[in-house]
């Protein structure tokens, strides 16, 4: 039997011409793709590759099933969107090899880095992630809403731009809202903040306002939503505004 592999592979945010080169090439080899529905959809069938699909919320048991093939010879290929290292499977898939049996860590585990959804919106509105950062779950299903509060009050205190991923959903409705008002307190009204719905897809939507304008119904699941810093800036010109921050603070400015 030859020896298996998995490859934790990132498609990017959803134009296949993000994917990288990298991704392609295991995906060419792959003799199974494991992933969410959604995602698995995105790999074109051809002979010789079994494509596994499953639902959402089931990351460990998705990651076991991919390593058991592994074990059993199969080059595995496991996809998420964006970046897999970035809240989706890499981590899980090494939740699992942790727990799990010890001949898993033997197996040739590779992960394949992938462009984000949060660079793939910065990109499209200039810069706004020119400078410090942080990038925040805005989902409490694995972690309780006071840790996504406190989280985002200290980033505010330091005066990070903000990159939100999973702000609303239809079981989380009202979340997002408590995000803006915790914000508008810590932030005021005049901060700048880009909602990046469906980033380089034919559905591609971005819109800029001040967080005093910002709605909780301005982003669902495919929306990105960054939040600038004190020193975020917006250029306005014929062929459309540019969002940036600048790469320095002046010494006076802390």
């Amino acid at each position: 039997m030859s020896a298996g592999w998995v490859a934790v592979a990132g498609l990017g945010p959803g134009s296949e011409a993000l994917v990288t080169p990298e991704v392609t090439a295991a995906l060419a080899e792959a003799t199974d793709v494991v992933g969410y529905i959604p995602y698995v959809a995105r790999v074109a069938p051809r002979p010789g590759l079994t494509l596994h699909p499953s639902d959402n919320r089931v990351e460990l048991d998705r990651a076991a099933f991919a390593l058991d093939l592994a074990a059993q010879g199969r080059r595995v290929v496991v996809v998420s969107s964006g970046d897999p290292g970035v809240f989706a499977m890499a981590s899980a898939l090494f939740e699992t090899l942790e727990a799990g049996p010890v001949s898993w860590r033997d197996l040739d585990i590779r992960v394949l880095p992938g462009i984000t959804a949060m660079l793939a919106a910065a990109a499209r509105a200039g810069a706004p992630l020119g400078h410090d950062f942080c990038a925040i779950n805005l989902s409490d299903n694995l972690k309780p809403w006071n840790v996504i509060e406190k989280r985002l009050q200290l980033a505010a205190e330091a005066d990070f731009a903000m990159a939100f991923y999973n702000p609303r959903s239809r079981a989380r409705p009202e979340g997002f809202a408590r995000v803006l008002e915790v914000l508008r307190d810590a932030c005021g009204d005049e901060r700048l903040v880009l909602f990046a719905c469906a980033v380089s897809t034919p559905e591609e939507m971005l819109r800029i306002v001040p967080l005093g304008q910002a709605s909780a119904e301005m982003a669902d699941m495919r929306t990105v939503v960054i939040v600038g810093s004190s020193r975020t800036r917006v250029i306005e010109r014929p062929g459309g505004s540019i969002l940036y921050t600048p790469r320095s603070v002046p010494k006076d400015a802390a």
